[in-house]
């Protein structure tokens, strides 16, 4: 899968640095609602630019089903990550296209992600991931806020469970202590490496994957 994700990508020459930088999965919001949305032709282009080997995440919430599944295969998409409130069952429609389920956790909070991934198992539609998220009422990430940590680090609650993405206002300032202390597969960024909402910083970008790998080989 991937070690380290720049979220939010709305620019080719964003997707370029992020690449550059070291990154190696870039998610595309398609979510209106958020100040990261790009349309398809955006996307299009932004994909287009894409050196190989860097993995295409377009991240929905509560989108219809054959929304996702057609962006998803009109954009040669590898990863689709759920944010909103989709239920199992959703997973399931998907017909086996590779999902990314994100929760937005609060604290005390891993009970009600342990449940939806066991209906998800009785399902047969288990994600590839588990992106662990701040929570914050009305909105669907992207908050610039942290995760609780010490929760998060309870985490796989069963041998099963698939590998954990933490995200949630890492920069990289705090993305070594939050790996030492979640010990997660790979980590999430958006609004830690922007000089504004959907506009990434080289210098930022540089600093955190680099901090991110350091702190990442220490746990894997």
């Amino acid at each position: 899968m991937f070690q380290i994700k720049v979220c939010g990508i709305t620019r080719a020459e964003d997707a370029a640095m992020a690449a550059a930088a070291g990154a190696d999965a870039l998610g595309l919001n398609f979510y209106p609602g958020s100040p990261r949305w790009v349309g398809l032709p955006l996307a299009e282009a932004i994909v287009s630019s894409l050196p190989s080997g860097v993995l295409k995440v377009g991240l929905f919430v509560n989108a219809p089903i054959e929304a996702a599944c057609s962006t998803f295969d009109q954009l040669g998409l590898d990863l689709i990550q759920l944010h909103g409130d989709e239920p199992p069952e959703y997973l399931a429609e998907l017909e086996g296209r590779p999902v990314v389920r994100a929760f937005r956790v609060p604290a005390g909070g891993l009970p009600a992600v342990a449940n939806y991934l066991r209906q998800c198992r009785q399902l047969g539609c288990l994600p590839r991931l588990c992106l662990m998220d701040s929570c914050r009422d009305g909105s669907y990430g992207g908050t610039g806020m942290t995760a609780a940590w010490g929760d998060l680090s309870q985490y796989p609650i069963e041998d099963w469970n698939p590998p954990m993405v933490l995200a949630g206002g890492l920069t990289a300032e705090n993305v070594a202590e939050a790996v030492r202390v979640v010990q997660p597969h790979a980590v999430d960024v958006a609004s830690g490496v922007e000089s504004s909402p959907g506009c990434k910083d080289a210098v930022l970008l540089a600093r955190f994957v680099a901090a991110a790998r350091r702190a990442l080989k220490k746990v894997l």
